[in-house]
């Protein structure tokens, strides 16, 4: 008899292999339902969003333990359909982290250009290397006595040039970036970091 093309229900049994994966699916429940359950301090200094940065740290982490998983061939793929279907993983998540240049994505309100204060993408979706170039650009425009715009005559300009050759290749060191996205707490999910 064929397989059935059926996709799950959303309370239907899982299959069978479920066993096999169930204690650390189990355990990431757990990890989520108790930050889902962290009592609000009114004194706290964190903002609103940043209290739901263990939730989403923990759906990535779990979808991505999935994601590796069915990539290695120990996930059915009625069971990875399933585990998509019971949202145990972000199904969209997944999707995207099958398109070039996002393998790495943290979440997918880093790539919502509407939640963008400007309609661009996240900080964290900025490679460092790029990140500590704009840093140095930035401290060699103010050691120049360049204005705040970082408006300079055209010769500024072409001294500038030379000392910023310079510079990208002194900017090997990505660890002294310090960057974190407002909306999930990523420090860096670029493709090329």
């Amino acid at each position: 008899m064929p397989k059935s093309t059926k996709k799950p229900k959303k309370n239907s049994l899982p299959p069978a292999d479920f066993s096999k994966i169930a204690p650390t699916i189990n355990q990431y429940k757990q990890k989520l339902r108790h930050a889902q359950l962290q009592p609000l301090d009114s004194k706290t200094t964190l903002s609103r969003i940043s209290l739901t940065w263990p939730i989403t740290r923990l759906l990535h982490n779990c979808t991505r333990f999935v994601q590796q998983q069915n990539d290695e061939g120990e996930l059915s793929p009625e069971l990875f359909e399933w585990l998509k279907v019971q949202d145990y993983v972000d199904e969209k998540l997944l999707n995207k982290w099958g398109k070039r240049g996002y393998e790495k994505l943290c979440c997918l309100g880093c790539i919502n250009r509407l939640g963008q204060g400007n309609g661009a993408v996240c900080v964290c979706r900025v490679p460092k290397v790029e990140l500590l170039k704009r840093k140095n650009r930035k401290q060699l425009r103010e050691q120049k006595g360049g204005n705040a715009n970082g408006e300079q005559n055209d010769q500024n300009d072409q001294n500038d040039q030379g000392e910023e050759e310079d510079l990208e290749e002194e900017s090997t060191d990505v660890d002294k970036v310090d960057v974190e996205c407002v909306t999930c707490g990523c420090r860096g999910c670029a493709s090329t970091d």
